[in-house]
């Protein structure tokens, strides 16, 4: 067999499952990091995302799919934060900036080595060898970890805030379940959509009211009152956004649009995570010479300018075209990321 007969919503939700509990889960992940260990919690996370992956290439139905991808998101919410956690620990404050781009960096490898090897593996293999091929990896990095990564945990974690925490996950599944299904039906009127992102917001709204209030509060809300942090945070966000709408879109505009095959797509992104890559490690160096905000500012209206072109692509733009817009979009990104990052981890 060729696949397991999924429909497009099933297809959808085998990506939007991940997504849905790694966004709900990443802050408490984070808190959970800072109290028990940062690189017991990143261990146990690369560890879950292994299982995960191997079960997901094993799935006999798009139900089993849907499910172990769902896993995957919750091991991997248990390592973005403790990554940068980590960095924070080992790193000086004036060696930060070189750490965080290199991490930023390796974002644009990521970006590059998965459609080439996801694109190679389903022209000689069977599709679950796309979730198979993490499993190796896995190996290789909790080996790593062990042997290299130092363990800390933030010295005064204070009481545990269950009702903050409670709040942030329901608050944000509702949030991102509604942004999802507007997606999903190309309607953000629908009932359904607006009574979760309404009701996702009122409980956000709700934990804010409830961490001014705790003794203990799982967040200071008052770093938002620090104009360097709030920006730095919307602008991570905004960076975010259109990465992974602008990989998402590509898939099925270079594939069903185009009619490029899995390999030839991949490739085709191959500009944008050059553009990070070259960039992202060097943009301490522009900050430096011309200031956080200069460089972000023209940072964000590249990628605003990439963003702008993909309204214009048809089934007959020119690859090259499309080369250059990945490409001036990944130089947009790799100026952001990088200081952005520096700027929220040290406020």
């Amino acid at each position: 067999p060729t696949g397991i007969g999924a429909t497009q919503s099933e297809l959808e939700w085998a990506i939007n499952s991940y997504t849905l509990v790694f966004a709900g889960l990443l802050f408490t992940a984070g808190l959970l990091g800072d109290r028990i260990g940062r690189k017991k919690v990143l261990l146990f996370g690369i560890l879950v995302f292994g299982i995960g992956s191997a079960l997901a290439a094993m799935s006999a139905s798009p139900g089993e799919l849907i499910t172990w991808r769902a896993l995957m998101g919750f091991g991997a919410a248990f390592v973005m934060p403790a990554t940068l956690a980590v960095l924070m620990n080992v790193f000086e404050r004036d060696e930060q900036p070189k750490a965080i781009g290199i991490w930023a960096g390796s974002v644009g490898l990521g970006i590059a080595i998965g459609p080439i090897t996801g694109g190679l593996l389903l022209e000689h293999f069977w599709w679950g060898s796309i979730f198979l091929v993490n499993v190796p990896v896995v190996v290789l990095a909790l080996i790593a970890m062990v042997i290299l990564v130092p363990d800390s945990r933030d010295p005064k974690p204070g009481k545990v805030d269950p009702v903050g925490v409670a709040l942030s996950i329901v608050g944000l599944v509702l949030l991102v379940y509604g942004i999802i299904r507007g997606g999903e039906l190309a309607d953000f009127t629908d009932t359904t959509v607006l009574l979760s992102i309404v009701g996702g917001l009122l409980v956000l709204a709700g934990f804010v009211w409830h961490e001014k209030r705790s003794s203990h509060p799982a967040i200071d809300i008052t770093y938002f009152r620090k104009p360097a942090f709030s920006a730095a945070v919307a602008a991570i966000a905004l960076v975010f956004f259109a990465l992974m709408g602008v990989t998402f879109f590509s898939a099925f505009y270079l594939q069903s649009v185009r009619g490029y095959s899995a390999l030839q797509s991949g490739l085709l992104i191959v500009p944008l995570a050059a553009a990070q890559m070259i960039f992202a490690p060097r943009a301490r160096l522009v900050v430096d010479r011309f200031g956080a905000r200069a460089v972000c500012t023209v940072g964000m209206l590249l990628v605003a300018a990439g963003l702008a072109c993909f309204a214009l692509f048809d089934a007959g733009t020119p690859v090259w075209v499309l080369c250059v817009v990945f490409f001036v979009q990944g130089t947009g990104m790799a100026h952001i990321m990088p200081p952005v990052t520096v700027a929220v981890m040290q406020a």
